[in-house]
């Protein structure tokens, strides 16, 4: 009987224990996070106008790589074969440069937008840490690993004004 009584108050103990850290669980949205706070939309229209102004260059160069090669192709049975390959691999050449110009630029685009994840995940840290501090949360989870969740336990309201007030900009350039 004693024993039933001491496993009893062990369970007991434990059981309140394991009620303690599950109220103290907390999820956020990190991609409404990201998207939504001052820096993120600041950094995404930034982004937005450098793909929208070189694509226009990039497109009007197109255009003239396309026209270049029209002329040539029009003006084949004038040149002789020597004059038209040589025209021929300085357009190919040309078209190389262009298409490699334009991979570039795909490719510093990805890294500049990684880079300004970075920062504001950089800068989300200590944030959350702070936070998680001060209200005494163990856990905050990730809104995308959670199936179902009480709307009560959602940080991500409180945590984007805070990140708001003390991040106003990435400083992309």
């Amino acid at each position: 009987m004693r024993y039933l009584k001491i496993i009893f108050f062990v369970l007991l103990i434990l059981n309140f224990y394991n009620l303690s850290f599950a109220e103290e669980t907390y999820f956020i949205d990190m991609n409404n996070l990201l998207n939504q706070s001052k820096a993120g939309k600041e950094a995404q229209d930034f982004l937005k106008k450098k793909i929208i102004t070189e694509d226009k260059k990039l497109k009007e160069e197109g255009g003239l790589l396309k026209k270049e090669e029209i002329d040539l192709i029009a003006k084949k049975k004038t040149l002789s074969k020597d004059e038209y390959k040589k025209k021929l691999n300085q357009l190919r050449e040309k078209n190389i440069k262009f298409q490699k110009k334009r991979a570039n630029f795909t490719t510093a685009i990805a890294r500049q937008r990684a880079d300004a994840r970075n920062n504001l995940l950089k800068a989300l840290n200590p944030i959350l840490t702070k936070y998680m501090s001060e209200n005494n949360i163990q856990i905050v989870i990730d809104k995308k690993y959670v199936v179902m969740a009480d709307s009560k336990i959602d940080l991500t309201d409180k945590i984007l004004k805070i990140l708001n007030k003390e991040l106003k900009s990435l400083n992309l350039k």
